[in-house]
């Protein structure tokens, strides 16, 4: 055997790079996709850290009651004395949140790039047929949240921002991709709350958060 007492340093400095480089490719793109869209420095950095911090951040909106669970009397033994717990009924809610990450900014930059490019009609069409679509191909899974095949909602952005308005295609695709993916995959699904079995159902936050925001950066590139 061939001992090297400075494998194992070697081995955490190369996934210490790794890390590094991973980081720096990813703010290389969403830096690519930003300018692509028109803006600043500033603001792309404005965006990153609200995006960051704000996926943290649930507002509640509304509380639904499922009704009640019921745990019927149980005996349990303590060190040989029976105890008896009385039956409870629990109440069972799910409360309905928007996250400020997935949601609210990536709401507030489409309304900025519609302004900014004067865009009315073209981001309406593109948002209507992703939110269809996404509508069509998600599904509610209990315990993890609305699943989504993570690909179709970029490609299908990029695809009809391309047709719709080709000299506009990345901000059409941007708002095409964020606005459609929230609403097909989360807004068109809050009637079947019921089957997550969840305590928070979140817009644009937990599970969705990583695809809106990932869709809107590989649309973005695509178109």
């Amino acid at each position: 055997m061939i001992f090297s007492p400075f494998a194992l340093l070697f081995f955490f400095g190369f996934l210490i790079i790794l890390f590094f480089i991973f980081v720096l490719f990813h703010i290389g793109i969403i830096t690519i996709a930003a300018t692509k869209l028109g803006l600043s420095g500033d603001q792309i950095l404005a965006f990153l850290l609200g995006s960051l911090l704000g996926s943290h951040i649930n507002i509640p909106v509304k509380t639904i009651h499922h009704g009640y669970e019921f745990y019927p009397e149980r005996e349990i033994n303590f060190f040989g004395i029976r105890y008896v717990v009385p039956p409870v009924r629990k109440p069972q809610t799910t409360v309905i949140a928007v996250n400020f990450g997935g949601c609210i900014i990536p709401l507030l930059l489409s309304i900025y790039l519609m302004l900014q490019h004067h865009l009315l009609i073209t981001p309406i069409l593109g948002v209507t047929v992703v939110s269809l679509v996404c509508y069509k191909l998600a599904r509610p899974i209990p315990g993890i949240g609305i699943g989504l095949p993570m690909f179709i909602p970029p490609l299908l952005a990029a695809l009809v921002a391309l047709l719709l308005d080709p000299l506009h295609a990345p901000a059409v695709a941007y708002i095409s991709g964020t606005m459609g993916t929230l609403i097909g995959a989360d807004l068109l699904h809050l009637r079947e709350i019921d089957r997550l079995r969840a305590p928070v159902a979140s817009i644009g936050g937990a599970g969705t958060f990583d695809g809106i925001f990932l869709t809107g950066i590989i649309a973005v590139l695509l178109a």
